[in-house]
């Protein structure tokens, strides 16, 4: 029987890792726990669900950068380590890292989450090739998500469902159903929070020609707001179809119109939405 990996977390501030999963408690969501008694691990200014900025401290951790007196005062506080890493601990008293905390969103009702964190969760599945995860200033999280076709489409002749184009494919309800069941592991992994609420299938895959992504396949969050604007509205408006005729640009210059209509899936109901506070 193979040894079990054991996921480690530090900076080269503190002379490298500080956590660990310890023997029998091995949680690839997380990083673990502190090492020893001497090394001490907070979140400040969390939100109310715990998630805020990780800072450290012990006694072998450095005393500063070296010429760089802003930097060292910048980041070395009172002798807490600020990481600049956004993250929360479980019930069991493991961490977990999410993202940088400046590439936070913040939803409606104030709760953090990373869409690259969770959007990373979602492409774990062999049938997700892209995801896109909304909610910033919203009052939940939703998805647009992209079937990986390659493999979709073999799942789909493995079991006898007939379809044309990418975009039939990705319109049947037993592709809905599939996928469904992968955004629900994802769910069950994430904090109430930062679960999906609502997701989509798109009509077409994202294409770094269109500018919808980087060379490197990093989502353009601007570019997909814009483009994207009237179906996303349609998703926080409350609509579960959503009618859309388009056209496709190809690579060699030659262009598809697309006429269908997407499914809105709902996995959980809505929280209410936030409601400012009357001055008294």
């Amino acid at each position: 029987m193979g040894v079990p990996l054991h996921q480690i977390y530090g900076q080269t501030e503190t002379l490298g890792a500080y956590t660990i999963h310890r023997a029998g408690e091995v949680d690839f969501d997380t990083v673990g726990m502190p090492m020893d008694a001497r090394v001490e691990v907070q979140i400040e200014e969390a939100d109310a669900n715990g998630v805020g900025e990780i800072v450290a401290r012990h006694p072998n951790m450095f005393l500063g950068y070296f010429k760089n007196e802003a930097a060292t005062v910048g980041d070395l506080r009172d002798g807490w380590m600020h990481t600049g890493d956004a993250g929360y601990f479980t019930d069991k008293g493991h961490l977990v890292v999410i993202d940088r905390l400046k590439d936070l969103a913040v939803t409606a009702q104030g709760h953090r989450f990373s869409p690259q964190y969770i959007e990373n969760k979602l492409k774990f599945s062999p049938y997700i090739a892209e995801a896109i995860v909304l909610g910033a200033a919203r009052d939940f999280l939703a998805a647009m998500l992209c079937i990986r076709f390659s493999i979709v489409s073999k799942w789909a002749e493995k079991n006898r469902i007939s379809f044309t184009t990418y975009t039939d494919l990705s319109s049947r309800a037993e592709v809905y159903a599939l996928l469904r069941k992968e955004v629900e592991t994802v769910n069950a992994s994430l904090p109430p929070a930062q679960r999906i609420a609502k997701f989509l299938l798109l009509y077409k895959e994202l294409d770094a020609d269109d500018g919808e992504l980087t060379r490197t396949r990093k989502v353009r969050r601007g570019v997909i707001n814009e483009k994207y604007a009237d179906i996303i509205e349609a998703i926080y408006s409350g609509r579960s179809q959503i009618p859309v005729d388009t056209i496709i640009r190809f690579q060699d210059g030659g262009t598809q119109r697309v006429r269908t209509t997407l499914a809105v899936v709902d996995l959980a109901p809505a929280p209410a939405p936030a409601i400012a506070m009357a001055a008294e």
